[in-house]
């Protein structure tokens, strides 16, 4: 591992800059969430504390504190050992993830929508233009930085920095299973999930109604899809994508 496998791409507004004088710990704590959210780790790794420390030039002290913080939130999960890990998710968990996320980004969404900013909508759009050039060019890994950025943006516009926390959660847990999956979901027809288009009209119309109803379609559609297409850590054969390969052949 190496400092490079911690990416720059935040998932909140006050992770996009960490200012001089921010404790270790919380640099630390920072880079390991936001690793988790984006797939830099595979479902069952060990995090190692002096391999963490090692990538992120820091004593073990701090890695050590921000995975206390990450398992505290439910974001890896620790053996009896000791060990931390990043969860490796069994079917009955994977759909209660889905229906939570059901429940709290639409919920957002809707917050979102009397109130956001035409800077907002605008940045939404130029994701939108993104998102197509990625899936033309079959660029898995920026779809799926692009799919995040585009709800992340209109999440923050609903102004609710509690609710914000709260929907971060999943994100956590399901990160390096949707990194896994990004060849499926590439290949996966854009008119069957993606509702990106859909909800932005509905946010420029100020619909926070439909555009709520939107991505609750779209969360339910995806966690449908990838109980079909993936395997998880209850199923008997190893956790993974069975298609992966033939998927990135096909890229």
């Amino acid at each position: 591992m190496t400092a490079s496998l911690f990416p720059q791409d935040p998932l909140t507004e006050e992770d996009e800059a960490a200012p001089a004088g921010v404790p270790l710990e919380e640099q630390a704590y920072r880079s390991l969430r936001q690793a988790l959210v984006e797939g830099v780790f595979a479902p069952g790794e060990k995090l190692s504390i002096r391999r963490i420390a090692s990538s992120l030039g820091t004593s073990p002290m701090p890695a050590r504190t921000a995975l206390r913080r990450l398992a505290a939130e439910q974001a890896v999960d620790v053996l009896p050992s000791g060990t931390a890990i990043v969860p490796r998710l069994t079917r009955q968990s994977f759909r209660e993830l889905g229906e939570i996320r059901a429940s709290l980004e639409p919920l957002a969404v809707r917050l979102a929508a009397p109130q956001i900013a035409s800077e907002a909508l605008d940045r939404l759009e130029w994701l939108l233009t993104e998102h197509e050039e990625a899936r033309a060019g079959g660029r898995a890994d920026d779809l799926l930085r692009l799919d995040r950025e585009f709800l992340f943006t209109v999440y923050r516009q609903a102004g609710s920095p509690m609710l914000l926390g709260l929907i971060e959660v999943p994100w956590l847990r399901r990160g390096p299973l949707f990194w896994e999956a990004r060849w499926a979901l590439m290949a996966r027809p854009q008119e069957t999930g993606h509702r990106h288009p859909a909800i932005l009209a509905a946010l420029r119309a100020a619909d926070g109604l439909r555009a709520a109803r939107e991505l609750e379609e779209e969360i339910r559609d995806a966690t449908s899809f990838l109980l079909k297409e993936m395997r998880f850590a209850d199923d008997a054969a190893t956790p993974g994508l069975p298609a992966l390969g033939k998927a990135r052949a096909a890229k």
